[in-house]
């Protein structure tokens, strides 16, 4: 019985880590589609500003906005991911009740996002934030031939940030904020691997943090954007529905996801009248994930009194990207780019619940200004994403930390991604505020 909840319980506090996490997202689990003017460059030089929403990497770039602005964005995420597999212990099983790979375990999503800011005076910003940093959903047959390592997994996380910048001077704006982050995560695991049977984890939890960014103009053709989001302690709570079983401990879960720090720089260039040259740079602090351990209700260990530790053992992820924009007419802008990502999850580690890899990013984008609406603009994007063939190796000589009582898979993943987003972008411009002082 020992082994059967360990099997069980490693399986739900894995699902609540990773659920939904599908091949359409940064490297990791986090959501990079944050932005339909940026996504149409790759997320090149986003974080020099050049659209409200660069504000989810640096809160700087809303001292390059006046008056009030309204900024709303919606992504269609389609991913393709196709399991096959070499071997596969409980595809040899007698009687053979598994055996065959998976046609497509992404699940398309719509992933929106919302930016407001307003103009106090001449030195000083509100703004917000609304977004779905972190989720996607993956789904698997019961029967398949890794089905002790990826069942059924979702995850949605809503993140509201506040912040306020302040402009130091032409060459120089500040920023801070605060995120304010919630998870709510269902999950479908394999309780035992003969027969075949299912059980389901449904959990939610609060985090918070900080952000700051900075934003430098030294020549009228130049801005270089520096921005960072503080790591989130999620803490996530949940009830663990299954079957009758003598386990030890009640059916509540609870863990700490430590969710990573991002550090983002992105550079914009005007050269000429018409053209501009986008650079970025991500890093991601995915180490900081680590091994948590999952804890009963009352805070001890779920395993028979032994702590029940998670090796995710993940590196930390970057992001590198390259574009340009070009303005056709006052009314019309086009741009394209390209960025490589470096996943956080080596082979050594990957399962296929999240068979992250390395991905090529090819975008382009516009948006339009109609003449007859002064202040509103349309974004569109489309992004496809090209995932390197993924192999997946869990077995007692492989070092997989994951390998369990449901035993050998080896397989390969390939897999792609395409994005088509929309957005609006509205502009108001009242003169600033006068501050009235008393003499």
């Amino acid at each position: 019985m020992r082994t059967k909840n360990s099997v069980l319980l490693a399986g739900v506090a894995f699902g609540v880590l990773t659920s939904g996490m599908g091949d359409a997202l940064a490297g990791g689990f986090a959501i990079r589609e944050q932005s339909v003017y940026g996504q149409g460059a790759s997320f090149a030089g986003i974080a020099a500003g050049g659209a409200l929403s660069g504000m989810f990497w640096n809160p700087a770039v809303m001292t390059q906005f006046s008056g009030i602005n309204f900024e709303a964005g919606l992504a269609g995420i389609l991913p393709s991911a196709e399991h096959s597999f070499s071997a596969s212990t409980l595809a040899t099983a007698i009687p053979p009740l598994y055996g065959f790979g998976v046609s497509d375990s992404g699940r398309d999503a719509l992933v929106p996002s919302l930016y407001v800011s307003y103009q106090l005076s001449e030195r000083f910003w509100l703004g917000i934030s609304v977004n779905a940093p972190f989720g996607l959903s993956v789904a698997f047959p019961t029967n398949w031939a890794g089905a002790g390592y990826g069942q059924n997994s979702s995850l949605k996380s809503y993140n509201a940030s506040p912040s306020i910048a302040f402009k130091v001077n032409e060459w120089l704006s500040l920023a801070a904020g605060v995120q304010i982050q919630y998870m709510d995560v269902s999950y479908d695991g394999l309780l035992a691997p003969l027969p075949p049977s299912k059980f389901n984890i449904g959990g939610t939890g609060w985090g918070w943090g900080w952000t700051v960014g900075a934003t430098l103009t030294p020549t009228p053709t130049t801005t270089i954007g520096i921005g960072y989001r503080s790591a989130i302690d999620q803490e996530i709570d949940g009830t663990l529905d299954v079957p009758p079983l003598p386990l030890t401990t009640p059916g509540s879960v609870s863990l700490t996801l430590k969710l990573p720090a991002t550090l983002t720089v992105g550079l914009r260039q005007r050269i000429g009248e018409r053209f501009t040259l986008l650079a970025g740079f991500e890093w991601a602090e995915w180490s900081r994930i680590g091994t948590p351990a999952v804890l009963s209700a009352g805070g001890t260990a779920m395993v028979l009194g032994t702590p029940l530790n998670l090796p995710f053992q993940y590196s930390d992820g970057f992001f590198y990207s390259i574009g340009g924009e070009y303005a056709i007419d006052p009314s019309l802008t086009v741009r394209a780019g390209f960025a490589y990502e470096q996943s956080p999850i080596t082979d050594r580690v990957r399962t296929p619940r999240l068979p992250d890899n390395d991905r090529f990013w090819y975008s382009v984008g516009a948006s339009y200004k109609p003449a007859v609406f002064p202040g509103l603009s349309f974004d569109l994007a489309y992004s496809f994403i090209d995932v390197d063939s993924t192999p997946i190796n869990i077995s007692a000589t492989s070092g997989n930390p994951w390998f369990n009582a449901s035993g050998t898979y080896i397989g390969t993943v390939n897999s792609n991604v395409h994005i088509l987003s929309l957005g609006a972008r509205f502009q108001l411009n009242p003169p600033p505020p006068v501050l009235v002082t008393k003499g």
